[in-house]
């Protein structure tokens, strides 16, 4: 259904191999990632209490390409039960039929995979599988120097508050480890819910595209082809994202002063780059749901704060004692409800 070989290909392209740096400046770039990622773990468990073993997930420093690989293999994984779901309906396409189709869809995803793969600074991957791994860490370095470059940054600071995001998603999944399984059930339930009718696709989503890159609506391309029902899991899914990646937020900032130097003009600078670069780009990441992926780190940041400084950072722990505590979309956005809810 899907030429994934085409997918890489197409996407390495897109993204290019990011800026010119001399050998000797690479090894120190992946020397000085790999570094600050081992730096990072104490430092993580100590501000947040959660509890974890140093080297529970490989950390790789990749370049772009390699970024896109690990994602196209991700993607396989995750839509292999919507392929068998269309094939169950329809049938096997024929050979002709599968060429082109999968040419296509391989171009497509390409296409974004590009895009992303020439912004994204690192990833935790929870789900990849590998003997006596929890996950593992991927580090962008071309990105990363790209972005220091940018906006002229001491890079050996903004190196390791990049680590410091990164690690923090590290920590948060082995030391909470009924969490990957928690995703991975909230993803299936939204696979589960795929339409197999293109028809009923184009009619019921088509239509609002144009809404939505006029700005008339909120959302991304995977709100208007969503079910209802794959809404409801979607905005539990929102609201868990949000929490992991405000607390990773809050996590580089707070810690960031002891160990980083420059930090709050890393902070500044970041955000203001955060709202995207030219008319295209912005138009792009209102596609992909990238202007819903800052609201996360903002709106988790804002409420982390907000309960810390209502309990503690051990009450705040309790977030992480079971699924049915792990706050909502809508108590992302008030802190008050969650407190009430699990704290009384």
């Amino acid at each position: 259904m899907i030429d994934w070989d085409l997918a890489v290909r197409v996407g390495s392209r897109i993204a290019g191999d990011g800026p010119t740096v001399s050998r000797a400046e690479a090894g120190e770039a992946v020397a000085e990632l790999r570094a600050g990622a081992e730096t990072s773990t104490p430092l993580v468990r100590e501000f947040t209490g959660l509890v974890t073993e140093a080297r529970t997930a490989p950390v790789l420093v990749v370049d772009r390409a390699g970024w896109i690989q690990a994602n196209a293999d991700g993607f396989a994984t995750v839509i292999a039960p919507i392929v068998d779901k269309l094939q169950e309906k329809k049938g096997a396409p024929s050979g002709l039929a599968e060429a082109i189709g999968s040419r296509i869809t391989g171009a497509e995803l390409g296409l974004m995979l590009g895009f992303l793969g020439s912004k994204v600074l690192g990833q935790f991957d929870p789900f990849h599988q590998a003997p006596g791994a929890a996950g593992r860490l991927l580090l962008v370095a071309p990105n990363i120097v790209h972005v220091e470059r940018e906006l002229e940054v001491d890079p050996h600071d903004f190196r390791l508050w990049v680590c410091l995001h990164e690690e923090t998603h590290r920590v948060q999944f082995t030391a909470v480890p009924w969490m990957r399984n928690h995703l991975q059930d909230l993803m299936s339930q939204i696979v589960g819910e795929v339409s197999t009718d293109p028809a009923a696709i184009l009619t019921d989503g088509l239509s609002r595209v144009g809404d939505l890159i006029s700005g008339k609506t909120d959302g991304s391309l995977m709100d208007l082809f969503s079910t209802p029902a794959q809404k409801e899991v979607i905005d539990r899914v929102t609201g868990v994202m949000s929490l992991l990646e405000g607390h990773a937020d809050v996590v580089m900032d707070d810690v960031g002063p002891e160990v980083i130097p420059s930090v709050a003009q890393i902070r500044t600078r970041f955000t203001e780059r955060r709202k995207g670069i030219g008319t295209l780009d912005k138009l792009l990441r209102r596609l992909l749901g990238l202007d819903q992926k800052m609201a996360q780190y903002r709106d988790g940041a804002l409420f982390v704060r907000a309960t810390i400084d209502a309990v503690g950072m051990e009450g705040f722990n309790a977030v992480w004692a079971e699924a049915a505590n792990l706050p909502s979309k809508s108590e992302i956005h008030d802190p008050d409800a969650w407190l009430k809810r699990v704290h009384g």
